[in-house]
């Protein structure tokens, strides 16, 4: 079996990333370890270990890191988040502060609505169609 396991996010500070994720998007924090070079290898994924993609979120080490924080995928939403309950799943995110760019609609394919995380990057919520 084959699957993309993991996606590189650009952040700017590995604890706000980690408290974001873990807390407003109420991802797991899989590991946070220190490496020799000062950086951390820190992985946060959405569901149970081994049930999907995880995100590497990586510190910006550098200026043309840190212009491409919130803005990796040139303002497309780039990063899609399935659920089983749209409805729970929007009013916690939406509790938890985090910002809803329009209003729940539901498309042929599912329930869904865009949202940023805390840097500005465009996801979907999405509860896909039965």
């Amino acid at each position: 079996m084959r699957r993309v396991a993991l996606v590189t996010l650009v952040v700017r500070d590995y604890d706000e990333a980690i408290r974001f994720y873990t807390e407003a998007l109420g991802f797991r924090l899989v590991e946070d370890a220190p490496r020799p070079d000062g950086s951390r290898w820190v992985v946060v994924e959405p569901g149970t270990e081994g049930h999907g993609s995880g995100l590497l979120l990586a510190r910006a080490k550098d200026d043309e890191q840190r212009a491409r924080v919130g803005d990796q995928t040139g303002g497309r939403v780039g990063f899609f988040l399935h659920t089983d309950d749209f409805a729970r799943d929007h009013a916690r995110m939406t509790a938890a502060g985090v910002t809803f760019l329009e209003e729940p609609r539901h498309e042929p394919y599912g329930s869904v609505a865009v949202f940023q995380d805390l840097y500005g990057n465009r996801w979907d919520l999405l509860q896909p169609a039965a």
